[in-house]
């Protein structure tokens, strides 16, 4: 199974390198199956139904979710209500009977002949959610299935680069590929843990190149340099140069025999 997976797609400029280079990865991976990050698609912020159905029309399977994910929930119409949408947000929610959070926080795609399940849980560290532990929470999730999957991929947003790496080692042979996402940095130590998992720290971002982090340096700067959100204007997204980031895996059996990143800069050859 081969499978295309394109790092935290951010507003306006993220979309447009996802459209102008979507056909070109194609033609070079031919991928089965294509996921992507979605959580600040819309502005830099949580989907609304219409980007989800666009990355839908351009072929990807499945979009994953962060702390974001619901920033625009009054604009998503049935991104999280249709049980055919594409697009899930992290599994390990607290979730209450009276209060259910929107959407699911895994999905299963059947394609040819082969199974996917993809599976999207968020760190507690640092974040503002109530969440669960993502470990314990994907150790119940992967316990329950009793059905076989060819490839199992887990979405690990998170800040912390530790985290993740000792979630590749706790899903092991569990699963066939954990990458991080959120810090929008692709990092440069993607590997295959000895039973066969594939990790990447983080995937990057597929956005603006001269931003930080997909914002404008004059609407961060401030914070950084008063140590307090005071000062400059809201945070603004940037629509300019675009970057591109993610990874191509391979799976047999269940196992990663293939990880390789994706970095395309627009302009460069």
């Amino acid at each position: 199974m081969k499978i295309l997976i394109l790092g935290d797609v951010f507003g306006r400029t993220g979309r447009r390198m996802v459209e102008e280079n979507i056909d070109s990865l194609r033609a070079k991976y031919t991928p089965d199956f294509m996921i992507a990050n979605s959580e600040n698609i819309t502005g830099g912020k949580g989907p609304i139904e219409k980007h989800v159905l666009a990355m839908k029309d351009l072929g990807f399977d499945v979009l994953t979710g962060g702390n974001h994910v619901f920033s625009n929930l009054k604009d998503s119409g049935s991104v999280f209500s249709d049980h055919e949408s594409i697009q899930i947000r992290p599994a390990n929610y607290l979730e209450i009977r009276e209060y259910p959070i929107p959407g699911k926080g895994w999905r299963i795609v059947e394609k040819g002949g082969q199974r996917l399940l993809v599976i999207n849980v968020m760190s507690n560290v640092f974040m503002h959610d109530g969440l669960d532990n993502p470990f314990q929470s994907i150790d119940r999730i992967l316990s329950g299935f009793t059905e076989k999957f060819d490839a199992i991929i887990v979405d690990f947003h998170r800040e912390t680069t530790a985290e993740l790496a000792n979630m590749a080692y706790f899903l092991d042979g569990r699963v066939s590929v954990v990458y991080g996402t959120h810090t929008h940095v692709q990092t440069n130590d993607e590997r295959i843990f000895p039973k066969g998992t594939g990790m990447i720290t983080d995937l990057g971002m597929t956005g603006p190149l001269w931003s930080s982090i997909g914002h404008t340096f004059e609407s961060r700067l401030p914070q950084f340099l008063t140590g307090t959100k005071l000062f400059g204007p809201k945070a603004e997204q940037v629509v300019g140069e675009g970057v591109l980031t993610g990874i191509f895996v391979e799976v047999q059996a269940g196992k990663c025999i293939r990880i390789e990143k994706i970095r395309i800069r627009e302009g460069e050859e």
